[in-house]
């Protein structure tokens, strides 16, 4: 496999945000709605697709937990499997919980899920008051840490520099700008603008490949590597490949987010993936 380019999602590969973006989405739950799911579970989520923004992740886990208060019958695998088969995302779980509870109750779950306090109450678990404050613009609703100071560097600055040497770098991330910025700004990946994708940069969201091709294209790239950590970075990368016939787009996965193990491995491969390392820092052995 050989590459001319290399596009590196954030989250689970430079950086490790078990303790940092899912707790948050754990404890914004358990805050608003007084139960929550096991951090564990949310890779069910990931894997059902659509939920590369933890906020409307936060959304689904709130809406599973208010649905199973109504009667939701459904464990998180059974309920998961079912938003995939409705193409995945929020929508997707709305879906799952009209078809399971039926309209009423269905429309009383609703109404109980207020996603701008979700919103507001993640970001204040996830920031601490002062970077709220200072991207958010406003005053967070109640005085927290952050776990973004939770975020242990994966990339070495070893991987970093014979990435650089050998390849043209770009970033696609779920992040919005400012998260974004912290955390390349820690793993030491300095970009142009041009070179990177954030929340802020486009709508459709991984899986769309338009983030991916545009990149593509800046760099005067024919043949581009997606290196991620979830199902739908792979699928990116498939996407790409079908939408743009005038480049080769390969998806790695990493092993180093939710997907682990043998299981990690098989779950990559059925969704395209052309490699799986362990981590990005195994990345230029497997490119050279």
């Amino acid at each position: 496999m050989r590459v001319d380019a290399v596009v590196l999602d954030v989250d689970g590969v430079l950086v490790d945000v078990a303790d940092s973006y899912r707790r948050a989405v754990v404890e914004s739950v358990e805050r608003l709605h007084g139960d929550t799911l096991p951090k564990a579970d949310l890779q069910a989520f990931k894997d059902a697709g659509g939920f590369n923004n933890d906020w409307l992740l936060s959304d689904a886990v709130a809406l599973y937990v208010l649905a199973r208060e109504r009667g939701l019958a459904a464990d998180v695998a059974e309920f998961t499997d079912r938003i995939a088969e409705r193409g995945g995302g929020l929508a997707g779980a709305r879906a799952v919980v009209r078809n399971a509870l039926g309209d009423e109750a269905a429309d009383a779950v609703e109404a109980d899920r207020d996603h701008d306090r979700l919103r507001e109450t993640f970001q204040a678990l996830y920031l601490g008051g002062d970077l709220y404050r200072d991207i958010e613009g406003g005053e967070p609703p109640f005085e927290a840490r952050g776990f973004i100071h939770d975020e242990p560097v994966i990339l070495t600055p070893e991987t970093l520099g014979a990435l650089r040497d050998g390849y043209d770098l770009g970033v696609v991330t779920g992040r919005p700008r400012d998260e974004a910025d912290i955390a390349l700004e820690r793993a030491g990946v300095a970009l142009p603008e041009e070179h990177r994708f954030t929340m802020d940069d486009w709508d459709e969201g991984k899986p769309h490949p338009r983030a991916l091709v545009t990149l593509a294209e800046r760099l005067g790239a024919d043949r581009i590597a997606f290196v991620g950590d979830t199902l739908d970075d792979v699928r990116t990368a498939v996407n790409a490949a079908a939408a743009d016939d005038e480049r080769a787009y390969f998806g790695i996965g990493v092993l180093t987010g939710g997907l682990t193990g043998e299981e990690g491995r098989a779950k990559y491969a059925d969704a395209g993936a052309t490699a799986v390392v362990g981590s990005v820092n195994d990345l230029p052995g497997l490119l050279e």
